[in-house]
Order: structure tokens, then C-alpha cells, then sequence
């Protein structure tokens, strides 16, 4: 019942987008576009042995960042002619309502399927005031393990939908019907990311320190809700700004000093400078900078090295342990 409602429901809602040539331009096989590295990844692990039998295209490459792309002429006749497109649907994916208009495939909005575990974007204490504008939700929901997983299941009943696996191949893998494949991948990959959210939860419940300081924008607000972790951040998730105030820089140095924390965080495109500033400003010399990755500018070069979305969450939740003083 609840996969037959699934069908129904993403039929019925789901904004609809078409097909065109990707990287490997096979016009035979099933072509889905995605826009971001997680979402990539999610989708070759569900995919499994099947992930040859269709045209996977990541579109933004290159260390391309999510909050300042702007697709190409290509880039929008791609998502048009799309079998599948799967986004993630914030306000840096305002462009997607035209490329979508008059495409003929599936689209997935992920922040659609997420509901009430959507968190708002917030101002938190000594961050750098942002303009006023309207109440918007975080974008960055891959960085939550829990999201992950519903995410996941969602991906794989699009997958499951499109039904591109013949009756024999699913045989030979085990199946009576080719219409679970993919969402018994999706179960599989999901028990890794359920391993890994205990071990996270773990981690924080035992750690001597419940407190974490960004000297950068911070988009692992997901991430700090779920664990509980009392966090104090330069910018928004979504900030375009680069300079700190004096204000600023003087609030975060004072924390540093008041909870005696071993390290400064930062995301994995910062320079570092607004950390050196407010350790140096700070009577804290020792502090260390450590880079959590928010997978947002992923390259090239680290997907064909063997990236993976688990492996940089297990890379951050070596760093996350440090910071919150874990020996």
C-alpha cells in the first residue's frame, strides 16, 4: 500500500521535467540529472549493480558552489530533456521553476518531501546580522543523516517508478518483481547511515564538550540539531558575506576563551583568515583550525579519487570529535 501510494502521490504532485544527452550521451538509456554531489551519490548507491544501465549526470562540477550557480544554456536543455531530476530545492535552486517549464519527465524536490523536519534559517548569537527578508529553511539537508535516509527512500521510489530493470534481471537478483530493486538498495545503504547517525549520537552524548565555533558561514545546522550541540557561528548558512565586524570577531573570541575550546571550525572552501583573526584576538594561541566539508563544492577529481557521501561524513565526524574535545 504505502509503495502504491507513493506512485500515486508522484505522479499526481510532482513537478515534471524530460530527458536529454548526459556525460555519456547513451540516448538509450534512462537519463537522470541531479544537482548536487550527495544527491549524486544517493542515487549511484540505490542504483547498485544498475547504475550502468543508465545516463547519471552531476550538474554542478568542477567545485562549482551551489549558492552561486547559474546554469548554462546546456545546463537547462539537459534538465528539459531529463528522464529524472532530482534537486534539492532551497532558495539557491530558484532557477529550477524555468528549467523545468515545459520539460515532460519526473522532478524530485527533496526539501518537499521533508516536511516538518525542515529547520529555519536562524540567527544565532554574535552572528553577523543578515538583511531583512522572508522566513527561509535551510538548505543544506544532506548534511543530516536522518534526512539522508528519507531522502534516499524517496530517490529510490522515483527509481522503482521509472521501471527500467527487465523481470530477469531482477530474478537473478533475487526479486519476484523488478518493482522493489531499488528501494531495497535504498534499505541497505540507509542501515550505513543509521550505523553512522549512532555513532554521531554517540560521540556528542560522551564528549567533555557540547559546544562548537564557526569562524565561517555555517551550514551544518541539520547536523548541530540533531545531536543537540550549542553552536556559535560568524554567518548564516547561506551568507554571501565575507567580512566579519569587529563585533563579531570580538563575541567569537570571547567564547573561545569562556568554553576552552580546543579548535575552530571552518567549512572546506574558507581561507582561514577570520579563524586566525579570532584565535589571535582570543588568549587562546594553541587553538587549532580543523575544516568540517560540506559537501557543497564537490570536484571532479574527488569523485574519480573515490569520494563518497558516507566517507566524508565519517571524515567529519573525526573532526566534530576533536573539536568537541574527544582524545
Amino acid at each position: 500500500m504505502r509503495k502504491l501510494f507513493c506512485i500515486l502521490l508522484c505522479l499526481c504532485t510532482l513537478t515534471a521535467c524530460g530527458g536529454s544527452r548526459t556525460a555519456s550521451g547513451d540516448a538509450d538509456k534512462p537519463r537522470i540529472v541531479v544537482t548536487i554531489f550527495p544527491l549524486y551519490d544517493w542515487t549511484r548507491q540505490i542504483l547498485g549493480a544498475h547504475a550502468a544501465d543508465v545516463d547519471l549526470t552531476l550538474l554542478l562540477r568542477n567545485g562549482t558552489d551551489m549558492h552561486s550557480y547559474q546554469p548554462t544554456v546546456d545546463d537547462m536543455i539537459l534538465i528539459a530533456d531529463a528522464d529524472l531530476f532530482i534537486y534539492v530545492g532551497g532558495e539557491s535552486d530558484a532557477w529550477v521553476q524555468d528549467a523545468l517549464k515545459g520539460a515532460s519527465g519526473l522532478a524530485l524536490n527533496l526539501m518537499d518531501t521533508l516536511g516538518g523536519a525542515l529547520r529555519e534559517e536562524e540567527a544565532l548569537p554574535g552572528m553577523e546580522a543578515e538583511p531583512e527578508a522572508e522566513t527561509a529553511y535551510d538548505e543544506h539537508i544532506w548534511l543530516s543523516l536522518k534526512n539522508a535516509q528519507r531522502c534516499c527512500v524517496e530517490i529510490a521510489s522515483m527509481l522503482d517508478i521509472m521501471d527500467f530493470v527487465s523481470i530477469e534481471d531482477a530474478k537473478a537478483e533475487g526479486y519476484a518483481s523488478p518493482f522493489f530493486v531499488f528501494s531495497h538498495n535504498a534499505d541497505k545503504y540507509t542501515v550505513k547511515m543509521m550505523e553512522l547517525d549512532a555513532r554521531y549520537r554517540d560521540t556528542v552524548q560522551t564528549a567533555p564538550l557540547k559546544s562548537i565555533l564557526f569562524a565561517d558561514r555555517f551550514p551544518f545546522r541539520y547536523l548541530a540539531g540533531d545531536y543537540g550541540l550549542d553552536v556559535y557561528a560568524a554567518f548564516q548558512g547561506c551568507s554571501a558575506e565575507t567580512e566579519a565586524s569587529f563585533e563579531t570577531i570580538a563575541f567569537l573570541s570571547g567564547k573561545l576563551d569562556e568554553l576552552s575550546l580546543p579548535a575552530v571550525l571552518t567549512t572546506e572552501s574558507a581561507d582561514g583568515k577570520l579563524a586566525e583573526t579570532i584565535i589571535r584576538t582570543s588568549g587562546r594561541p594553541e587553538t587549532e583550525i580543523l575544516s568540517m566539508n560540506s559537501m557543497q563544492s564537490v570536484t571532479e577529481a574527488e569523485i574519480a579519487s573515490g569520494i563518497n557521501y558516507l566517507s566524508v561524513m565519517e571524515a567529519n565526524l573525526g573532526i566534530l570529535s576533536r573539536a568537541l574535545g574527544v582524545t
